[in-house]
């Protein structure tokens, strides 16, 4: 996963916090919200994203020797 979908995910991630924080959301809503920013931070620390692995997909740029 690159540097760029890393910050996108862990932006999105406090958004849906503060969201939740402020009582922008509640309920249903506010937990959906919650799983999805655990998700997200849980991806952008561990580097992969386990939906871009059957498709082969990679935001990670390509190393130049």
């Amino acid at each position: 996963m690159g540097r760029i979908n890393k910050y996108i995910r862990i932006s999105i991630a406090a958004i849906l916090a503060i969201l939740y924080f402020t009582g922008q959301i509640s309920g249903t809503m506010a937990i959906g919200a919650g799983i999805i920013a655990i998700i997200f931070l849980a991806t952008s620390f561990v580097g992969v994203c386990p939906l871009y692995l059957p498709f082969g997909l990679s935001t990670k740029q390509k190393e130049v020797n």
